[in-house]
């Protein structure tokens, strides 16, 4: 089982004195990372399994998996528990209830999100070959969950 932690492709500048900047949509840069997160996923052996697909409930969020769930005909799930500025704790058991699915997930949330999960992961000893980052539009595949901490992490940029 493989869990795809993907960064929110790109939507402009935040307004932190907007209220409704959760429905802030991708700009034209961010809907070319839509497809190509896409793209990535869909040449993956998940794809031919069928990969659940799960959202922050942010627009750029949805936005980002949405070419992803066209290409595989599936809907995309909303997880309050992704959003921006939530607790780790509480998305760390978002991470874990994911991890123990039958099969394969992507998992769309925030650049704040993201380093905290993959910080954590590393400090129960996830390995991390290469490069590690955040960017918009970036994967993360991680593989091997044992109820813990997955065994390895990698990080393709967006």
């Amino acid at each position: 089982m493989t869990v795809y932690l993907v960064r929110h492709a790109s939507a402009g500048h935040r307004n932190d004195d907007d209220p409704s900047d959760v429905e802030r949509h991708l700009d034209a840069k961010g809907r070319r990372q839509a497809d190509a997160v896409a793209s990535l996923l869909a040449r993956t052996k998940s794809a031919s399994r069928g990969i659940r697909l799960v959202a922050s409930p942010a627009a750029r969020c949805i936005e980002t998996l949405a070419p992803l769930a066209e290409q595989l005909g599936t809907d995309i799930e909303i997880w309050p528990d992704l959003l921006e500025g939530t607790p780790i704790e509480v998305t760390w058991s978002a991470l874990a209830k994911a991890a123990e699915h039958d099969g394969d997930v992507a998992l769309c949330s925030h650049g704040d999100v993201i380093p905290e999960l993959i910080s954590r992961l590393q400090g129960r000893g996830m390995r991390v070959p290469g490069r590690a980052g955040s960017s918009k539009g970036s994967v993360w595949t991680l593989t091997r969950w044992d109820g813990q901490r997955f065994e390895k992490g990698v990080y393709t940029p967006g």
